[in-house]
């Protein structure tokens, strides 16, 4: 481990991972994730087969060290059809292949945590995405108990909008999991903030007048229902449940 407390600032540079990272990769998750990858992702990460993936080096580090990873971020596209997350965008028939990127692992060196790092690589993920036309939403897993993950993504803007009950299994323990998504290229959600409010409004007056309507017939019948001053109009959602099959158990440690 390098203790940075009695060293300069280091000076971290960021490059594609490529196949010499493999055993440090590999080395990197081992001491960072409590679940273990299979040989087949690793070498998926190092030869870009359908995953896309950054690295962070430290260029100041002695021994021929300076090119070695110390930090990292993998990521997929998916087809929002294909997706746990369909449910949430909304849908253009103009453009059906619309696009997702999954972000599958982040993690950076104990050492070298609090430097930006992190962040610098969620960027990155952010900018590739955005610099493809389908793509709509930046999304993620985050297990519940990482509380310096979710910190992290809510500062990076990202939204947490679902919990998933029991999505990860370790050690023979169910965890709980939250989904986080960061909208790219005009991507919004099946209902926008002006769209609910706009709900809102319309189902209030409705209520309103039903309520009036009912009070103007009550006072022509001199029987009214309700004393005068106790009107009242609500609103009630409900959401379905739908049971999420998990596509790739990703993990953040920043």
């Amino acid at each position: 481990m390098v203790d940075l407390t009695s060293s300069p600032r280091p000076t971290i540079s960021y490059r594609p991972i490529r196949p010499s990272d493999l055993e440090v990769l590999e080395k990197i998750h081992d001491d960072l994730f409590p679940i273990r990858y299979e040989s087949e992702f690793f070498h998926n990460v190092v030869n870009g087969r359908d995953i896309v993936s950054w690295g962070a080096v430290d260029r100041s580090r002695p021994n021929g060290q300076s090119d070695e990873l110390i930090g990292f971020v993998t990521a997929r596209i998916v087809l929002a059809k294909e997706s746990e997350i369909e449910d949430l965008l909304r849908s253009d028939s103009s453009k059906p292949d619309q696009t997702l990127v999954y972000i599958l692992t982040l993690g950076v060196v104990e050492s070298y945590r609090n430097l930006g790092i992190a962040t610098l690589l969620i960027q990155g993920v952010i900018k590739y995405a955005s610099s493809i036309p389908t793509c709509r939403v930046v999304y993620l897993h985050v297990i519940s108990y990482n509380n310096a993950a979710i910190h992290f993504y809510k500062k990076m803007s990202f939204q947490c909008v679902r919990r998933l009950y029991g999505f990860y299994f370790i050690n023979g323990q169910h965890y709980d999991s939250y989904l986080f998504i960061y909208y790219v290229n005009g991507g919004r959600s099946r209902c926008s903030p002006l769209e609910l409010v706009t709900l809102v409004v319309t189902y209030m007056r409705s209520g309103f007048k039903l309520v009036a309507a009912r009070l103007r017939k009550s006072e022509e019948k001199k029987a009214p229902r309700w004393p005068k001053g106790k009107e009242t109009c609500c609103l009630i959602t409900t959401q379905n449940k739908r049971s999420l099959a998990t596509e790739d158990a990703g993990f953040q440690f920043v």
